[in-house]
């Protein structure tokens, strides 16, 4: 059993911010649990990829986490800075609510996601990052994903977002804690 503490970092959308709905409910249920810091990383200052790219891996650098005790969480332009940073830097977990991923135009849109869980929210009725191309990515990574009958912010779905949040760090932590 390890007491190692677990680094959470959440990635916010690009129009949104670190205190967004869903970013606080996610943050206040990773602090729930027990050796857990979760850290809501503050993007509003651009809406480039490669710089927010650059400010997760600060913010990791920053914390002292190393890979084995990371879960990255982020929505619409944070989940794809949370695939990306996956696929440069395998982590113990990467939850990903309308991640822009799949998208034609977006720079490195189709990340390998090399985390050791994975789980992706979408909604169907999505217009801003269309469900269709994400689901073609999630089967051709056999990545789970759970879409539901909401838009592209979720927000008619927070509380089933915190508890499959909740069950997903309930996953990762119990692989943590195995002798």
């Amino acid at each position: 059993m390890t007491n190692a503490t677990t680094h959470v970092f959440l990635s916010h959308g690009l129009e949104s911010g670190p205190g967004s709905t869903k970013i606080q409910a996610m943050k206040a249920e990773a602090e729930t649990f027990h050796n857990v810091q979760a850290h809501a990383i503050d993007h509003r200052g651009t809406k480039d990829p490669a710089t927010r790219l650059a400010q997760m891996r600060e913010a990791m650098n920053r914390s002292g986490a190393t890979p084995a005790n990371t879960i990255l969480a982020g929505s619409s332009m944070g989940g794809w800075v949370c695939a990306q940073t996956s696929s440069e830097t395998p982590v113990l977990g990467c939850f990903l609510l309308a991640p822009a991923l799949a998208m034609a135009k977006y720079p490195q849109s189709s990340p390998v996601i090399r985390a050791r869980y994975s789980q992706i929210i979408h909604g169907w009725d999505d217009h801003v990052v269309p469900v269709m191309p994400v689901l073609n990515l999630a089967r051709e990574q056999a990545l789970p994903i759970l879409v539901l009958p909401d838009g592209h912010r979720l927000e008619n779905s927070v509380g089933r977002v915190v508890i499959e949040f909740h069950q997903f760090l309930k996953s990762c932590l119990s692989d943590m804690n195995r002798p």
